[in-house]
């Protein structure tokens, strides 16, 4: 008999080798299913003798213990296709989850900054650092984060090669490793310059003092991955917001990625492009932005419309 652990592995490869499935997807399936193993585990059952009944009950087991709709929404996701592999390799001859409907997600606008407060934010970046090489590195960051509203994890693997020869365009590799162009702003181009040449010759320096290789990011670290980690970067942005004057709850990178969008939308963007920009595989992951702008169109309205005010 096949053991759980081995069902778990054999659905991963196959998401891994067939959908180019990103590595922290990989992670929250393998922990959702271990979690759901567990579970049947407990009821004396597991994958091949689940029942339908059985994935409903452990959906009530977790609305019971206080999880998310958006957490319990995942793990049928990954509940189904963990199923919907095993009955494509033969080892189960049904589906006991392909027609349980999920709890669905509620809808939550994303956080999103004023043009001012990102201006605020670039503003602290350009003076936040012990050394100019920090100064403009942290420019760089924000510049390019809010000039193309990559995410995070693009930003800080963007390797060093993509910004050669001042681009006008910058090639970001996303999710699944899919490839698309975004654009690059004067500001951000001009960041992107200056950055790359005191790089470049803090690299060469290392080279002739220490015989150290180039470094293959454009953002170097010293740590194991070679090149400034999410948390790293995640927590400059919270020193940036304090300087500022913005409170850091308020900012993350993804956040900064919703300004991105948001403001591109309120200039007259059309939604198709800033999907492409985004890197989004649907529409309607994009369309939430609209629903931003008309809570924003709704508030103008009711604090600025004379009629909409409270006559006591």
């Amino acid at each position: 008999m096949i053991t759980e652990d081995r069902w778990i592995s054999a659905f991963l490869e196959a998401q891994a080798a067939e959908l180019d499935a990103a590595r922290n997807t990989l992670l929250a399936y393998g922990r959702d299913l271990k979690n759901f193993a567990a579970w049947l585990a407990r009821r004396k059952s597991g994958f091949a003798r689940a029942t339908r009944g059985d994935v409903e009950a452990y959906l009530v087991w977790l609305d019971a213990e206080g999880l998310s709709r958006a957490t319990r929404a995942r793990r049928l996701s990954a509940i189904r296709q963990l199923y919907r592999f095993a009955h494509d390799e033969g080892l189960r001859a049904d589906n006991p989850a392909i027609q349980i409907s999920g709890p669905g997600k509620a809808q939550r606008l994303p956080m999103v900054l004023g043009l001012d407060e990102v201006e605020a934010l670039l503003d602290a970046a350009r003076a936040s650092g012990r050394t100019p090489v920090e100064r403009l590195r942290n420019t760089c960051l924000m510049e390019l984060l809010y000039a193309t509203g990559m995410r995070v994890s693009e930003l800080v693997t963007l390797p060093v090669s993509a910004a050669r020869g001042d681009p006008r365009m910058v090639l970001v590799r996303g999710k699944g490793g899919k490839e698309r162009m975004v654009p690059l702003s004067a500001p951000a181009r001009a960041a992107l310059s200056a950055w790359l040449a005191l790089r470049d010759a803090a690299e060469e320096k290392a080279r002739v003092e220490t015989g150290a290789p180039p470094g293959k990011h454009l953002f170097p670290a010293r740590g194991k991955a070679g090149h400034l980690t999410r948390h790293g970067f995640h927590g400059l942005l919270k020193e940036l917001a304090l300087a500022a004057g913005i409170d850091p709850a308020r900012v993350t990178p993804h956040v900064l990625r919703h300004a991105f969008a948001t403001h591109l939308l309120a200039g007259g963007a059309d939604l198709r492009v800033i999907q492409t920009l985004l890197g989004h595989a649907d529409i309607s992951t994009t369309e939430i932005y609209t629903h931003v702008l008309d809570e924003r169109l709704k508030a103008l309205v009711l604090d600025h419309h004379p009629l909409a005010r409270d006559h006591g």
